[in-house]
């Protein structure tokens, strides 16, 4: 079965590292899991029997036959030929918070798939193959070139620990980087409500675009934001903060108190 470039497909043939990775899962027949891109089963076949129900995403229409030939008489294994980010993860199953997802996902889309994850209600656990890159930017500490609004936005709302590296090596096609399963495992209860979390994109989104700007000057002269000096002095009596650093010097934790600090001052005058 050949490969298919447009679907992003790099096919995991080391089974050393495909033990490992389902391992870290610490599965039970309790367990509800989802994988995201199958592909040809080499993470499945380590999940089947070992949870009480698998669901299997897939996109590609012969990688689906296969996968239904294989396990879709099972009634633990549930096969669904779909296209990941149009799949409504509501409907999914009937606890979403409960849910484990795992996924060897596409380089070209990482990032829509990790915040489609992060949609509330948010699974329980999710663990993703990523490129190496990517990887490094979700955990970079503030003041490091990687660090930007994919570090703030995920950090911000969930734990992400780096699980240990792939290398380009573990699969055929051969990728021109080597990978890293990361463990992204979302806060319960949320830090913060729908409201302000909608206010930590738009602020993250406009601070990182304006990335070598006072953050000052961000929140007040960026179209998305438009904040008039009198927030801005109430910002630096409330926190301390000084508001002539850069965004990258800002960590996750004070991203989150930005965006509550900005979400009351909309609260606020939306009542005027």
């Amino acid at each position: 079965m050949h490969t298919k470039k447009s679907l992003g497909q790099n096919f995991l043939i080391d089974p050393n590292i495909q033990r490992k990775i389902v391992d870290l899962l610490d599965l039970s027949l309790s367990d509800t899991v989802m994988e995201i891109g199958p592909g040809r089963g080499a993470l499945t076949s380590h999940l089947v029997g070992r949870v009480g129900s698998l669901i299997l995403i897939e996109l590609d229409d012969d990688l689906v036959c296969d996968l239904q030939t294989r396990w879709g008489g099972r009634p633990d294994v549930d096969v669904r030929h779909q296209d990941f980010l149009d799949v409504d993860l509501t409907k999914i199953t009937e606890d979403l918070t409960q849910l484990i997802v795992l996924g060897n996902i596409p380089y070209n889309i990482t990032a829509p798939i990790i915040f489609k994850l992060l949609e509330r209600p948010r699974p329980k656990d999710i663990f993703l193959m990523v490129q190496r890159e990517v990887a490094d930017r979700l955990v970079a500490p503030a003041g490091v070139t990687e660090y930007g609004a994919l570090s703030v936005g995920v950090r911000s709302i969930a734990q992400v620990n780096i699980e240990f590296r792939v290398p380009r090596t573990a699969f055929r096609p051969m990728p021109r980087v080597d990978s890293s399963v990361v463990r992204i495992k979302p806060i319960q209860p949320p830090p913060l409500s729908v409201e302000e979390e909608i206010s930590l994109r738009n602020v993250t989104r406009a601070v990182f675009q304006w990335r070598r700007k006072q953050i000052q000057k961000t929140l007040r002269d960026h179209s998305d934001l438009s904040f008039p000096g009198e927030f801005l002095n109430n910002i630096i009596r409330e926190t301390g903060w000084d508001l002539k650093r850069r965004p990258e010097t800002f960590n996750p934790e004070e991203f989150v108190r930005l965006s509550k600090l900005v979400q009351k001052r909309l609260d606020e005058t939306s009542c005027v």
